[in-house]
């Protein structure tokens, strides 16, 4: 029993080696996935076999990252906060971006985007204002987007779904419009 617990623990302990796929969706649309894997080799027949069955196509490596930009991402409460001045400050900083959204539970955020390089100066920055991040993250952030119609989305996000439900996918990004 003792050497059951040991392999299982030595399992949860494995190496995870993270992989993007690159693909398209049908009608155009870039995709971008996210994966962490200890298999790479069922990861690839997965998310191969998700592209195909949702009208896609896996590419190659580099065929669709151009079209994306790795950014920083940090969201944070608004409350409290001077944004005119918050912008100015984190300039300085790297700050590429700054503007409104709305969080997990639709709440109102300030999103501030900065290029890959900066996270860490951002993130310091942020650190010496005592501001905490609702969220940081790295996202890849489309550098245009492709129109769709309502079912040509529907289509879409069929197959952004699929991907989503691997247990090997992180996350999945895309440039429809």
């Amino acid at each position: 029993m003792e050497a059951a617990i040991k392999r299982a623990m030595g399992k949860e302990m494995e190496n995870f080696d993270e992989i993007l796929y690159e693909g398209y969706a049908p009608h155009g649309v870039a995709i971008l996935v996210e994966t962490a894997t200890d298999n790479h080799v069922r990861t690839v027949a997965n998310v191969k076999s998700h592209f195909n069955k949702g009208g896609g196509a896996l590419g190659n490596s580099g065929s669709v990252a151009f079209q994306f930009k790795k950014m920083g991402v940090f969201k944070l409460k608004p409350e409290g906060l001077n944004v005119d001045d918050l912008e100015l400050e984190l300039i300085d900083h790297g700050l590429e971006e700054l503007g409104e959204g709305t969080g997990e539970n639709g709440e109102n955020v300030l999103v501030i985007r900065v290029g890959f390089t900066d996270f860490g100066n951002m993130q310091k920055a942020l650190e010496e204002r005592n501001i905490t991040p609702i969220s940081a993250e790295v996202e890849w952030i489309p550098s245009t987007t492709v129109p769709v119609t309502d079912e040509q989305a529907e289509d879409v996000s069929k197959l952004i779904e699929k991907l989503e439900q691997d247990d090997d996918v992180q996350k999945v990004f895309h440039n429809m419009g």
